[in-house]
């Protein structure tokens, strides 16, 4: 583990992150030493830094502690957490704010392969999501939601969550973003509200047209196929909902095939 560039792993008590969850976080596939879609993190981080309000950040010092950490990870997974550094107690932010950046490596999941061959089980959650634009699409540190959800099941044949806002919208599972299919048409949720941008959501969007649109349960019963997505699962196809059961299409196979063709192709670089 790396905090501001050293190796340990403790940070102050008073560090913001762990006072208030003030701060992002980045969840990174490690494949053969290399991490997968790293600028597109390290943007949406960046990005989402300035929406903070939290000081811009050098990209060179993270790639370059980044190649570091992953220099001989093999297949791991590497995680991300920027918080505003120290501060009193108060919400009010420090005059000067010196980022916390802390960088760690974690085993990679061993996800059987009938996830992406058969699809996964998924139920409703009770758990709603609450709407604040302002932090929308956002990977805050707050996660107490999908902490909640998450805690509703123990069953380890059910492998997902599926969260709605109090709107009663689909928006998304508790750990991946959710497309449907309907008519060889592709569809997700509308995340103005809340919801997070997951950087394989916005790879989908660059591969193939997709409508954004707000959309309830009964309208997903009626897709042709559903599949789910986040950069450590990848795509997984949706086989069940409750008691609602569906086939793995020609457009979630697809996007299996054109994913796998592009992380060999990072890896190959």
């Amino acid at each position: 583990m790396l905090v501001n560039g050293e190796q340990r792993d403790t940070i102050a008590i008073m560090d913001r992150g762990f006072q208030y969850g003030d701060g992002l976080f980045e969840t990174i596939e490690v494949r053969e030493n290399t991490p997968i879609f790293l600028e597109q993190h390290l943007q949406r981080l960046n990005r989402d830094s300035q929406r903070l309000y939290l000081p811009k950040f050098d990209l060179n010092v993270s790639r370059a502690e980044i190649s570091q950490l992953c220099e001989n990870a093999g297949d791991a997974v590497l995680k991300i957490i920027i918080t505003r550094g120290t501060g009193g107690r108060g919400y009010r932010q420090p005059e000067n704010i010196k980022p916390t950046r802390m960088l760690s490596l974690h085993p990679f999941p061993d996800y059987p392969q009938s996830y992406y061959t058969d699809g996964i089980v998924a139920r409703i959650c009770n758990t709603r999501l609450g709407l604040n634009p302002t932090l929308a699409g956002m990977k805050h540190l707050n996660r107490l939601e999908q902490i909640l959800a998450r805690a509703e099941w123990q069953d380890n044949l059910i492998h997902e969550g599926i969260m709605l806002d109090f709107n009663g919208r689909v928006i998304e599972g508790t750990m991946t973003n959710l497309f449907y299919a309907k008519n060889s048409e592709l569809f997700t949720s509308s995340l103005n509200l809340c919801g997070i941008a997951g950087i394989l959501r916005g790879w989908v969007f660059e591969k193939m047209r997709v409508m954004e649109h707000n959309f309830f349960v009964e309208n997903l019963f009626e897709a042709d196929e559903i599949f789910v997505c986040n950069s450590i699962m990848g795509i997984c196809g949706v086989q069940q909902i409750e008691q609602q059961h569906f086939s793995i299409g020609d457009i979630t196979k697809k996007l299996q095939f054109m994913l796998e063709i592009e992380k060999q192709k990072q890896v190959a670089l």
